[in-house]
């Protein structure tokens, strides 16, 4: 499901990490997930970018899985800017929601990986990367972490309960499904009408 994510993922696809010892939701490209509960959510970010975002006081928090539609930067006015800043409010409104403050959110953020091997043009990670550092300082969201851009993809456990994220490479005989899924989620997004109007896609 991409564009208008649900506003979380059902708890019917949390499934228990026997490793981590705690309820794992799994969050795919287009969608976002918050929560006040002691769970681990967990994506897997190839040029995509996911900010873990967290409310201090409370512990609620939450991420999402987002790219812009385009690899470029067209500008602050640009449909791609626009879905980047609707999927970014989705998540920080279900946050609001669940009884966090905007003033006390702080961020981690990850991904932004260069799929393509000595690719450096129309780098799609990089501008998702920029996109989303710009629109955290622009709220005043501090990020007191991050591991972006690079080559190659990453897992995110983000733990919300604590603030504590692990992240690890993904081995490359498993990248080329990670970019496939991201090449065909990036294809639906450059198909969303101009003006920031948006459709779910199953």
């Amino acid at each position: 499901m991409i564009a208008a994510p649900v506003p979380h993922a059902p708890f019917g696809r949390a499934t228990y990490d026997p490793h981590l010892r705690i309820s794992a939701i799994k969050v795919q490209p287009g969608e976002f997930y918050a929560t006040d509960q002691d769970v681990a959510i967990v994506t897997v970010l190839g040029s995509c970018v996911s900010p873990c975002l967290r409310a201090r006081e409370s512990g609620t928090g939450g991420l999402n899985h987002c790219m812009l539609p385009r690899g470029q930067d067209d500008g602050p006015a640009s449909a791609s800017a626009r879905y980047g800043v609707n999927a970014m409010e989705l998540l920080i409104n279900e946050l609001i929601r669940l009884g966090a403050r905007r003033r006390n959110l702080e961020a981690k953020v990850f991904g932004g990986g260069n799929m393509l091997d000595g690719v450096t043009t129309l780098n799609i990670g990089q501008a998702n990367a920029r996109f989303v550092s710009s629109f955290l300082a622009a709220e005043s969201i501090p990020v007191i972490g991050s591991d972006l851009e690079g080559n190659g993809s990453r897992k995110v456990y983000f733990f919300p309960a604590t603030g504590r994220v692990l992240v690890r490479g993904i081995q490359r005989s498993d990248q080329r499904t990670l970019a496939e899924r991201e090449a065909l989620y990036g294809a639906r997004l450059a198909a969303l009408p101009p003006g920031g109007q948006m459709e779910i896609f199953e």
